[in-house]
């Protein structure tokens, strides 16, 4: 019988010194769970930014990348930040190996638009490396970072974290897809938090320009997701273990927030 899948897609903003996401990992790790991890790291790549003097600035939550930011890009995710969260689950007790999204052809991609710059559209996923991993025992940590032909060359691309994880739960079937953010879901018109939503309604909070910044892309992926996966949910990744508690929700009822997103 094939394990089921679950994808859990890691903010910068939901990693702090009382956060316990990485030992969450582990901890359903060694309960025998397939766990496939997706990073971003827009904070340390703006830090960065700043360090070096190269202005940055968004559109719809996706950072505009022009050739010199890419290489801090690159830099931050699929080293720096990338690095430091395998070494950390491996500190704590985990199987972990660190991909980005260019290895092993993992994440295909083409520029989105010219406005954007060097930011990639995901257009294929090969999840070999993924499966070849998890079958081995291990988690694999993937920076979103990919490849793709621009100008008739083959390049990097920057690619939001959110919608590699949308891409990589769809490509994997996954069982689910757990967005750890610094908000507690998808907030409403009076700001409160939407517990559950459907495609139709997710697509609605789109359209009416309800959601904006970086929540755009996690709803965007999560449709994408839906497309194979079962469940979608958006939480606080800041609470205390806030990732075992949302596994535990499928068996039992627990006080956690957040936003469901089904196919239904």
């Amino acid at each position: 019988m094939q394990k089921r899948i679950i994808v859990v897609k890691i903010g910068g903003s939901t990693l702090g010194t009382h956060d316990t996401t990485l030992e969450d990992l582990v901890e359903l790790q060694q309960q025998g769970e397939s766990l496939v991890v997706v990073h971003g790291g827009a904070r340390v790549t703006s830090e960065w930014l700043a360090r070096l003097g190269i202005p940055t600035s968004f559109v719809n939550g996706l950072r505009i990348t022009d050739a010199e930011t890419l290489k801090v890009v690159t830099a931050a995710l699929s080293g720096l930040v990338n690095k430091e969260l395998v070494v950390a689950i491996q500190s704590l007790g985990g199987k972990s190996v660190s991909l980005s999204g260019c290895d092993g052809n993992l994440l295909r991609a083409s520029t989105k638009s010219h406005e954007l710059g060097y930011v990639g559209e995901i257009v294929a996923v090969d999840a070999t490396p993924l499966k070849l991993l998890l079958d081995a025992g291990y988690m694999p940590v993937v920076s979103p970072v990919s490849c793709g032909f621009v100008g008739g060359r083959m390049t990097l691309l920057n690619v939001n974290g959110d919608t590699a994880a949308g891409e990589i739960a769809a490509a994997l079937a996954a069982e689910k897809l757990i967005f750890l953010t610094d908000v507690d879901g998808i907030h409403n018109e009076s700001g409160k938090a939407i517990p559950s939503l459907n495609l139709a309604e997710a697509k609605d909070i789109l359209s009416s320009g309800v959601a904006s910044g970086g929540m755009v892309p996690k709803i965007e992926a999560s449709l994408r997701a839906l497309t194979t996966t079962k469940v979608v949910r958006i939480i606080d990744g800041r609470a205390i273990h806030a990732l075992l508690d949302d596994i535990a929700g499928q068996a039992q009822k627990t006080k956690l927030g957040g936003t469901k997103i089904v196919a239904e």
